[in-house]
């Protein structure tokens, strides 16, 4: 097949006969419709997965289509050569990333089409994130990035006309509160998915409740949002996919013998009209199209061209059915004009099954240490975007490496990357990608940290292996080490470091030269047994720090040992002449159980529990896949064979007792274990497990948990976040709309926990919070479970063709993690505390290393100044967003209370800012522009005799150099995210 071979040729017609004009994308270019007609909106599109059978180079390029037939490339030649040829035909584009890839190799001449082609409003682009994200394991920082990203790019080459209007979130496994948060607060006008909990579907579908208004939140005004959920999948009608992949008949016409015309159009229009049945309006929408369908374009457009016309021609005849060529953006318009209601959403759309067994929960923990490394990687791009602000960096190289980091986060949002359910060559290939691009932006922070620092020559060098106790730079010696940290919060943080070295005496000093407390801890033996782990360090040098933005520790080893001033024990078996071993600091005291090793009760801020951590196993269920009944638990899938097994088995302890820290380290089984662990002045317990490998030689896959259990009487509710923002009430065996079935009443309880889950009764809260995204439940009153790994040997059948059975070094897969649990006080609202607390978790200091015989200082007059910010507003976004404009993002982290405000004059001066203005989310449109639809919900009263619109919840800031510090006050509701970009001043 020859591609674009004639587009020249189109492109020349095209553009000689189109005279410049102005634009008329939007819903200018939006078709005709008719009254007192069903008017189908027919929606051309392809969705192509930025990586899952194939890596996203090989999807692009079409190679080894052995696995799946697939070449994005050629579907973007194609489309654009049969959308020069009519100019009522359309398409929509979703993966910026495929599209800007494919953009970078035209010439000029089809540049330009492509840009008439968007203006026209016939090439349309939905969604505009660099992928489309997952909605279950994704944090919101990141998926506000990946949009930031995409649609700058979208506007600085097609402008407004590039700017989507509609969520196009069609292949997620499930669908979030916060992400249909995140497109109102974009500006978006609705959102359209394609996958919702059978029944759910099936009573909507009875119901004409297919479309909703969604309110996305319970704290922010104008949250609600237009949300429809698609009829077949996102698939075309059965029998009319006339892609090329396709084997339904194409439409034959003319005096041929097999002429289809008129059976055709009558199951198209048969069709349409059962569609319709479902839906409250005289307008449906009809996607043509699939996965990474349109390669051969013109199959596509032809046979549609005919449905199109031989449908319509039977209006002559007294049909009511008008179809023509449309987007997402122009049925919603039509919808927002008819002015009726439609029913209400409040919660979210999670946990999705398709069958009676098959709950897709299983994905919420999939691949834990690739969902951990995507963890890292947004931290680490959060710290260096700062560093680059803070030191000015803005060279070619520079911008080139954090944009190639940025991209790589986008692309791990992919709702099959971060999900864990791509194959496994796949996933190496995520981690490949994310790998490359952090080592290429730590030249940034490396460069940066030699501007912002007298050490002008630091290696600056970051560990990526401390998870596991491994630093490359402190392998040998920690002697004249500096520890440079950096504190990507707003506010000045004090937290614990840990450092891998031998063991020697060290002693720690901060700038000023004096000595900060510090002891040596030993790494647990456990973790010193990982295969292929380098033992030159079998310890970890611990030391409380206190940070601004940067601060510097150097690290030197004593000639001989140091005075103390504290006991210090080394780790040391605990005795068996008492039953129980009391674990305390200032602020919290654990009591364990000596004759099981566990955990017993925990006291902290004045009160007491009984609970009992366990671990347990879930047998994956193996079956054959042929029906329901006979579902294996796979990458998607979490479906137990029977109840949970606890590790009832004795765990054996040690204590170390230090003055800092406190730990007690259990071993569980061959392949389980965990250290304990207390910090004095910190007010949680943290657990830090370690899972693997987890065996198979029984030829049984496995699903690993942990469990807490209280007497808090929870009363089947509790509560886990939304993408790490807001909370969500769940109840047990319940939903919000419909009954489910409960067929799988364990998996079918489970729902994703990306940041905490809690429970509580009137007088007890209690609060898990977690490293990286996981399944969680409660199951019983008073009792949380996260899942923490997974090893299964069949596969769920649901497209990824392989069982999720990670392996490394020839054995199964280890994963390391942490918990970090809270005990406190009930509260009506979640407590804003514990999201502070998360967020300082994910945003710890991030550790770079030199040597030097000094400590090095830093230059206070290049850090801006955030000492006006509020306790609970942070600070999350502070980057450059173009050679001459700072982005920053700031959120209220209060989840009640009253609005809070302060200045951000002096951060602007501190930042030679010359002008400020306000944007929408994502940081591409300013906020005074937002005009987005407002839709009338069922029961909201009389509705108004014209369209309503949501404008911008509050009056945007505009403000420059000139004007005095009252006209720079941010004021922000609970819960509230405000952005803005500021324009610098040209040093001249």
């Amino acid at each position: 097949m020859e591609y674009f071979s004639s587009v020249p040729v189109f492109i020349t017609l095209f553009l000689l006969n189109t005279a410049a004009s102005e634009a008329t994308c939007g819903f200018k270019a939006c078709p005709g419709t008719k009254q007192n007609m069903i008017n189908v909106h027919l929606v051309p599109h392809s969705h192509d997965d930025v990586g899952w059978l194939k890596t996203v180079d090989q999807y692009y390029y079409g190679s080894q289509n052995k696995i799946q037939h697939a070449g994005v490339q050629y579907i973007l030649d194609t489309v654009v050569e049969e959308l020069l040829k009519d100019s009522k035909r359309r398409f929509i584009q979703v993966e910026t990333f495929f599209f800007a890839k494919w953009y970078a190799e035209q010439t000029e001449t089809v540049q330009r089409a492509v840009k008439k082609l968007v203006a026209e409003g016939r090439l349309e682009f939905a969604g505009g994130a660099w992928s489309m994200n997952d909605e279950a394991t994704v944090n919101y920082q990141s998926v506000i990035d990946q949009f930031n990203l995409g649609l700058r790019y979208l506007k600085d080459i097609f402008g407004d006309c590039g700017r989507p209007s509609i969520g196009w979130q069609i292949d997620p496994f499930g669908h979030s509160r916060e992400m249909a948060s995140i497109f109102a607060q974009m500006g978006y006008n609705g959102e359209f998915f394609a996958r919702m909990d059978y029944v759910d579907k099936k009573k909507r579908m009875e119901e004409q409740g297919m479309e909703m208004i969604w309110q996305s939140s319970e704290y922010l005004k104008n949250s609600n949002i237009f949300t429809g959920m698609l009829y077949n999948h996102y698939s075309s009608p059965p029998g009319f996919c006339f892609d090329i992949n396709c084997q339904d008949a194409p439409i034959i016409d003319g005096e041929s013998y097999d002429n289809n015309v008129d059976k055709r159009v009558s199951d198209f229009i048969d069709y349409v009209k059962k569609m319709s049945k479902s839906y409250r309006s005289t307008h449906i929408m009809v996607p043509m199209g699939d996965d990474f369908q349109y390669e051969d374009a013109a199959v596509n457009f032809k046979n549609m061209d005919k449905l199109i016309k031989y449908v319509n021609d039977r209006q002559s005849g007294g049909s009511q059915v008008n179809v023509f060529y449309s987007t997402p953006s122009c049925y919603l318009y039509e919808l927002h004009q008819l002015q009726q209601t439609w029913p209400n959403k409040t919660e979210d759309f999670f946990p999705y099954s398709s069958d009676s067994h098959s709950y897709w929960t299983g994905y919420f923990t999939s691949r834990p240490t690739q969902k951990r490394f995507h963890r890292d990687g947004n931290h680490f791009f959060q710290t260096v975007k700062q560093l680059s602000v803070l030191a000015n960096l803005t060279s070619p190289q520079h911008a080139e490496d954090l944009e190639n980091l940025s991209q790589a986060m986008g692309i791990m949002q992919h709702h099959d990357a971060v999900t864990g359910t791509e194959k496994q060559a796949v996933a190496r290939d995520y981690d490949r990608m994310l790998y490359k691009a952090i080592v290429g932006a730590e030249n940034s922070a490396r460069n940066a940290l030699r501007s912002l620092t007298n050490l002008t020559s630091g290696q600056f060098e970051s560990c990526l292996e401390l998870n596991i106790s491994v630093c490359a730079f402190t392998q040998n010696s920690a002697n004249n080490v500096v520890v440079t940290l950096v504190n990507p919060l707003a506010h000045t943080s004090t937290q614990y470091v840990r450092i891998p070295v031998e063991n020697n005496n060290y002693i720690v000093t901060d700038e000023k030269g004096r000595e900060v407390s510090s002891e040596v801890i030993p790494v647990p033996w456990q973790v010193l047994a990982i295969e292929h782990r380098s033992n030159d360090t079998q310890h970890e040098l611990v030391f409380q720090a206190t940070v601004g933005k940067i601060a510097n520790f150097l690290i030197r080893v004593l000639p001989s040992p140091k005075s103390v001033d504290h006991e210090y024990f080394p780790i040391g078996k605990v005795m068996d002449e008492t039953d129980i071993l009391i674990v305390e600091n200032s602020l919290v005291k654990l009591t364990f159980d000596t004759t099981t090793g566990g955990l017993k009760t925990i006291t902290m801020n004045g009160l007491t529990e009984n609970i009992q951590q366990s671990f347990g196993i879930y047998k994956g269920f193996r079956g054959n896949n042929g029906e329901a009944k006979n579902r294996s638990s796979g990458a998607y899938v979490f479906r137990p064979d029977g109840g949970i097994e606890i590790l009832r088995n004795k765990a054996d302890i040690s204590f170390y007792n230090g003055t800092r820290v406190k730990e007690v380290h259990q071993h569980v089984n061959e392949w389980i274990s965990q250290v304990i662990r207390l910090y004095e002045g910190v007010n949680r317990v943290e657990f830090e497990w370690l899972v693997g490998p987890i065996p198979t030689d029984d030829e049984v896959g496995k699903e690993i948990i942990t469990r807490f259990s209280s007497n808090i009487a929870s009363n089947g509710r509790f509560y886990t976040d939304s993408n790490g923002r807001e909370m969500l009430e769940r109840q047990r065996n319940q939903r919000e709309h419909f009954d489910p079935d409960m067929s799988e009443a364990i998996s079918g309880n489970y729902y994703p926990v990306t940041g905490q889950i809690s429970l509580q009764d009137g007088e007890k809260r209690l609060t898990l919070l977690n490293d990286r995204a996981q399944g969680g439940a409660s199951l019983e009153d008073g009792e949380l479970e996260l899942m923490l790994h997974r090893r299964l040997l069949s596969d769920d059948a649901f497209g990824v063709g392989e069982a999720l059975n990670e392996t490394q070094y020839g054995t199964g897969l280890i994963a390391r993690g942490k918990v970090h649990l809270i005990l406190d006080v009930a509260t009506e609202k979640p407590n804003h505390a514990e999201r502070l607390v998360q967020h300082e978790l994910d945003q710890h200091f991030w550790k770079f290393f030199s040597k030097s015989n000094s400590v090095p200082h830093v230059y206070k007059d290049m850090i801006p100044d955030f000492t006006d910010f509020p306790q609970y507003v942070e600070l999350l976004s502070f980057e450059q967003y173009s050679k001459e404009q700072i982005l920053i993002r700031v959120e209220n982290f209060n989840t009640n209370g009253n609005v809070v405000s302060f200045n951000l004059y002096p951060l602007f001066t501190s930042l030679s800012g010359y002008q400020i203005w306000e944007t929408t989310l994502d940081g591409n449109m300013k906020l005074i522009d937002m005009k987005r639809f407002k839709f009338n919900q069922d029961g909201s009263g009389s509705i108004p005799s014209y369209v309503e619109y949501f404008y911008a919840p509050h009056s945007p800031m505009s403000a420059d150099s000139t004007m005095d510090a009252s006209e720079f006050v941010v004021t922000l509701v609970p819960m509230q995210i405000r952005t803005f970009i500021i324009l610098q001043k040209t040093i001249s």
